[in-house]
């Protein structure tokens, strides 16, 4: 198996980390989250003259007809710069649903949009009780004449305030935590009856709160079939798995490097700290603990075209590994700076809280190790 990327993804790679050392350090980045927007208008255009959006996109739709080994690239890129804008919600999930489940003509009015960078979609699909069960549903979706009624609550929509179109799962039919019954629809966030409650989250993010109250959705933006949706949702919820998972590398990478420097040049009885054996063995589990999350990440993003079993399962094996990891070297890139570890302004604290809230997303650890149990028993049986 060949694990070396193509000159291309090389490329990719080396435009967004110059890219980001010029336009997007830190200091950068935290004026962006201070402004009134909360976010980097300026560098979403530029990720889009890049060809980051249309990178992983079907090229007869102005994709550039990638894959999943495109988004980790950017996505470990993003990782190490702490990047905040809405890639993973608009190509990785709204892309990634359309090119699975979306007519022809949804992804000729989409697609092209989300390459260009004219469009950008926020996944609307956690609600307040439904804790990690993607079916776990209590907004509704009822029949009403060609169209449907869409009633209900989204919680924590990353991206969301600002978004133009949400994909928002709701039931169909069925009870509220069958796996029949559920569909995905793509809306416009204008449309009547939508109303958000919008917020910084802690790791730089913005998301909202989403109510709908009697809005009125066209079949035309229903994706994929009506009550079959659940597949889908899965699939590209794995998908966005390994694309965080990738995101987390970077972040990891950049603590470690972080740390190292530090202790070089912090001095203690007259000796930088990194001449004291304890910390020289802590930093080499913190690279330990970085590079085994790297190879499950890999190894995941390559699973993702296998069956839905091998996908779920190498997702849930390298979130799991993500989620321990993460917490041992952010812990330990904070610990090894001190109380400045966590200021505002020391950056290792701004990466330890983006790697913690990547543990929560789609599922936590325990999760996960659950749901590769499960997999694997029936497997088995």
């Amino acid at each position: 198996m060949d694990f070396n990327f193509t000159d291309e993804q090389q490329m990719l790679r080396d435009s967004i980390a110059k890219y980001a050392a010029a336009n997007y350090d830190f200091d950068k980045r935290r004026a962006a989250l201070k402004s009134e927007a909360g976010w980097n208008p300026a560098a979403w255009a530029a990720f889009a003259e890049m060809g980051l959006m249309a990178a992983p996109l079907p090229e007869e739709y102005g994709g550039l007809g990638g894959g999943p080994i495109d988004i980790l690239v950017v996505m470990e890129e993003f990782g190490k710069a702490l990047v905040t804008e809405p890639y993973l919600q608009t190509v990785v999930l709204g892309g990634g649903a359309l090119k699975h489940a979306g007519s022809a003509a949804q992804k000729e009015e989409h697609l092209s949009a989300i390459a260009g960078g004219e469009r950008i979609v926020a996944f609307a699909y956690a609600e307040p009780k439904g804790r990690y069960n993607l079916a776990d549903l209590t907004t509704t979706a009822k029949k009403d004449g060609a169209g449907f009624t869409l009633n209900g609550h989204k919680a924590v929509v990353i991206g969301a305030p600002m978004a133009d179109h949400l994909l928002v799962s709701a039931r169909t039919s069925g009870g509220q935590r069958d796996r029949g019954g559920v569909s995905l629809f793509l809306v416009p966030k204008a449309l009547k009856g939508i109303t958000t409650r919008d917020y910084p989250t802690i790791d730089g993010f913005r998301a909202s709160e989403v109510y709908f109250e009697n809005v009125a959705v066209g079949a035309e933006h229903a994706i994929g079939a009506i009550d079959g949706a659940l597949p889908v949702i899965e699939r590209i919820t794995d998908e966005a798995i390994a694309a965080l998972c990738a995101e987390a590398c970077g972040a990891m990478q950049v603590m470690h490097q972080t740390t190292v420097e530090y202790a070089r040049t912090r001095k203690q009885f007259g000796v930088p700290i990194g001449s004291f054996q304890v910390l020289q063995h802590r930093m080499v589990d913190m690279f330990m603990e970085a590079e085994q999350s790297v190879s499950m990440t890999y190894m995941a993003t390559l699973k993702l075209d296998g069956s839905a079993e091998e996908r779920a399962k190498a997702a849930s094996a390298a979130k799991v590994q993500i989620g321990k990891s993460g917490r041992f070297v952010g812990q330990n890139a904070v610990q090894i700076h001190g109380g400045m570890g966590v200021t505002e302004e020391m950056k290792v604290g701004h990466y330890f809280k983006r790697v913690t809230m990547i543990d929560s997303q789609f599922g936590n650890v325990d999760h996960h190790l659950k749901r590769y149990t499960g997999l694997a028993v029936a497997e088995a049986a």
